[in-house]
């Protein structure tokens, strides 16, 4: 707990920021993690998956912009990142965030934003999924994810995330259930206080397990709800397994996902199994955030970066 807490630190703070992107080879260890700097390097990640028969969705990284010039650049740059999707032909939706596009700086503005790049993953016939954030930005986000789906009509191209690991989640994915929403369901990647969110792995869980039973139960699918289970753990993989046969629930009904970077051979044993998988292919220069919170994730993951960072 000890280490995940100074990663996650070291993930918020800019002085930490400034002096680890300048280590030797601190770029060419994050690729474990990021498929490369540039668009093109993301699309030559998916199109290596893709031929493995594994799904993707692409994230240009980056967050917490605060003017409106940088919220315009990273709006251009998904705007770009779906017509390179649709010209290459390979199989994937993309992921952002929304402070990304300016939610710091205004809702409005953030709003406008998503709607213009809604509107040209709907040419594309393409999806976008709004990642959650920090629980700052929980109800902002699910607010704007509704306005959009239900207000705009971007039903078809627009999913949420949920985080397992805060109190609320339950209720959000009760109302979300009912409501035939398309959720991706994670444990959750940022510091929370234990007021509002499960201090311990093991209650995580659980809640985990829950959250996935209620969005895969027989009514929530009646009302079109489509769940990714978000997770590397091999015992939350065979809980929604298992529910999910126990049930019969088709498996075109919810997909399971991983990071880039983790556990491929899991994954293609379970396409191989004939369930729909997808990892989250992130590429960008802001890789930064991105690449602590994996490790805090795991912070066994420290000594193999510290051994390949420093090695001749």
């Amino acid at each position: 707990m000890i280490m995940r807490s100074v990663l996650l630190y070291l993930a918020r703070s800019r002085t930490a920021r400034k002096v680890l992107m300048r280590l030797p080879g601190a770029t060419r260890v994050a690729r474990r993690f990021v498929a490369g700097e540039t668009l093109a390097e993301g699309i030559d990640a998916i199109r290596a998956l893709n031929e493995k028969g594994i799904l993707a969705t692409l994230d240009h990284l980056g967050e917490n912009v605060f003017t409106e010039a940088d919220a315009a650049r990273a709006t251009q740059a998904y705007l770009d990142l779906l017509d390179a999707i649709a010209q290459a032909g390979v199989k994937t939706n993309a992921s952002l965030k929304l402070t990304q596009l300016g939610l710091d700086i205004s809702p409005e503005l953030c709003l406008n934003n998503m709607r213009c790049i809604l509107e040209r993953a709907a040419q594309h016939n393409n999806f976008i999924r709004i990642d959650m954030e920090g629980s700052a930005y929980t109800e902002q986000t699910l607010n704007i994810y509704r306005t959009l789906r239900d207000v705009h009509g971007f039903q078809k191209q627009v999913g949420v995330v949920i985080q397992a690991y805060l109190f609320r989640s339950e209720a959000d994915v009760r109302a979300l259930a009912a409501e035939g929403a398309n959720i991706r369901l994670c444990k959750g990647a940022y510091k929370e206080p234990p007021q509002i969110a499960f201090p311990n792995k093991r209650d995580v869980d659980a809640n985990f397990v829950k959250l996935a039973e209620i969005f895969l139960a027989p009514e929530a699918c009646q009302q079109g709800a489509y769940i990714a289970v978000a997770t590397h753990d091999d015992n939350m993989i065979n809980a929604v397994k298992h529910y999910a046969a126990a049930h019969s629930i088709p498996k075109d009904r919810f997909e399971f996902q991983m990071l880039y970077g983790v556990r491929s051979a899991t994954l293609q044993a379970l396409a191989a199994e004939g369930y729909k998988v997808r990892v989250y292919v992130p590429y960008g220069t802001e890789w930064y955030p991105y690449f602590m919170r994996r490790l805090a994730e795991r912070p066994a993951n420290v000594w193999f970066i510290l051994k390949n960072t420093f090695r001749n």
